[in-house]
């Protein structure tokens, strides 16, 4: 199984470090991690209620992960193998994330950031409004309970972070393109065929 499925650099960054808010507007983005370019993710789209991330290829072949914040449950699309495997809210490490995209309110997000269970215990301030490759966000810091220190920027319009540095994560998102979303994008292709979880699990 792709070491991806459950954890992610540059995902893991967004969805723990970075996690504030729920879009309202629909947009596709470049995502950019500045400390190993070339791998983990490339590519974010926003729809009404699904989120995609693309995976930079590797040997595994590359990818996407697609988010139901509705459903709370996700797609793990394997390129490589043209296969793909669906997995409950219960698979992933920090579950909370589905509840936290659906709250949001960018100009007071450091109560639903505390919420999340790396975070409870730690701390988080608004610094105030910051410039970010041309579009205005609100930049956040936020102490973790390991003690942890990461910062974050928010867009005003998209209410999604743009921009995010931590311990072990650095990137932003670049090129926004606003706009309706194409639903093809957060379902698998018609010729990949559905893992077995069940019977794989029942094997292990």
């Amino acid at each position: 199984m792709l070491r991806w499925t459950i954890r992610f650099s540059c995902v893991a960054a967004l969805l723990v470090i970075a996690q504030f808010a729920l879009s309202q507007t629909e947009f596709s983005a470049d995502v950019v991690d500045n400390q190993k370019a070339g791998r983990g993710m490339t590519k974010v789209y926003f729809g009404k209620d699904k989120m995609r991330f693309d995976a930079a290829g590797d040997e595994n072949g590359g990818g996407a992960m697609i988010m139901n914040l509705t459903t709370q449950s996700y797609i793990v699309v394997m390129a490589k193998q043209k296969m793909y495997m669906e997995m409950p809210a219960s698979a992933m490490e920090n579950r909370g994330m589905f509840t936290f995209f659906k709250s949001g309110d960018v100009e007071n997000a450091c109560a639903d950031w505390l919420k999340l269970s790396p975070n409870k215990g730690g701390t988080c301030h608004k610094v105030g409004h910051e410039t970010v490759n041309g579009r205005e966000t609100i930049k956040y810091e936020g102490t973790n309970s390991k003690g942890e220190t990461s910062t974050v920027w928010l867009d005003s319009k998209v209410r999604f972070p743009v921009k995010w540095q931590g311990k072990n994560d650095s990137g932003e998102l670049r090129n926004i393109q606003e706009g309706p979303q194409p639903a093809s994008l957060f379902d698998p292709p018609s010729d990949y065929k559905k893992m077995d979880m069940s019977g794989m699990m029942q094997r292990q």
